[in-house]
C-alpha cells in the first residue's frame, strides 16, 4: 500500500528529496536549495538541508564545477561560456577558477578543434572570417583563442595586408 503524503513537507522529506536529486547528478548548492524550495520547503530548511549534505560530503560545489567544466569542454564550449554557466549556478569564484585550472585545457587548440569540426574550409573573405569568428565567440572562446584558431586554419584576417 503506498504511503500517504502529508501536505506539509518535512526536513526528513527534504533530505530524501535532496539525496534523490544528488543521486542522479551533481548539483550546485544554490541549485539544490532552489529545487527544495520549489518543492515546498521553506528557505531556511532548504539551506539547512543543503548545508548538512555539504558538510557530510554529499554535495560539493567543487565537484559540480569540475563535472560541468569537463562536460562543457567535451561539448566544445570555451572558458567564457563555462564561467558564465558556473556563475549563473552561483558557484563561488574560487571554485570556478580551480575547476578551470584543473581542466588543463589548451583553449586555443580546443577552439581550433571546434572550428575544424564546424567549418570545412578556412575563411577566404572578410564575411566568412566574421561568421567563423562569431561562431567561436558564441561558443565562449576569448578573442586571442579565436584569432589563433582562425590563423591555424589558414584563414586570412580582415586586417591582413595582401
Amino acid at each position: 500500500m503506498p504511503r500517504k503524503r502529508s501536505s506539509e513537507p518535512t526536513a526528513q522529506g527534504g533530505r530524501e528529496t535532496a539525496l534523490r536529486l544528488l543521486s542522479r547528478r551533481e548539483h550546485a548548492a544554490a541549485e539544490l536549495k532552489y529545487k527544495l524550495v520549489r518543492r515546498g520547503h521553506d528557505e531556511s530548511t532548504a539551506a539547512d538541508i543543503v548545508g548538512q549534505l555539504a558538510g557530510a560530503g554529499w554535495q560539493s560545489d567543487a565537484r559540480y564545477a569540475g563535472m560541468l567544466v569537463r562536460s562543457r569542454v567535451e561539448q566544445g564550449y570555451g572558458p567564457l561560456r563555462i564561467r558564465a554557466e558556473l556563475e549563473a549556478a552561483r558557484v563561488p569564484e574560487s571554485e570556478i577558477r580551480a575547476a578551470l585550472d584543473a581542466a588543463e585545457v589548451d583553449w586555443a587548440v580546443r577552439a581550433a578543434s571546434v572550428h575544424a569540426r564546424k567549418f570545412r574550409d578556412a575563411a577566404r573573405t572578410p564575411a566568412e572570417w566574421q561568421k567563423q569568428y562569431r561562431h567561436l565567440a558564441m561558443r565562449g572562446f576569448e578573442a586571442t583563442q579565436i584569432r589563433a584558431a582562425l590563423k591555424r586554419s589558414g584563414a586570412h584576417t580582415p586586417d591582413d595586408a595582401d
